[in-house]
């Protein structure tokens, strides 16, 4: 989170203001299409059932893919 100057505040308004979300090509995994910054970004999640929590793997501007 620090190299792409990002927070948990921040990335919780992300997935807050989530426009789709897509399977990602992880098995289990999901891409969640946002934005941060009035630029688009997303952000691989994984559901953790037993816990019923969401785990954020990751979140990057789109420029990067």
């Amino acid at each position: 989170m620090l190299d792409r100057r990002f927070t948990e505040l921040d990335v919780r308004d992300m997935l807050h203001r989530a426009i789709t979300y897509r399977r990602d090509v992880v098995p289990g995994r999901w891409v969640i299409v946002t934005s941060h910054r009035r630029k688009p970004w997303e952000g691989i999640v994984e559901p953790d059932t037993e816990a019923k929590l969401l785990v954020v793997v990751t979140a990057y501007p789109q420029e990067e893919l």
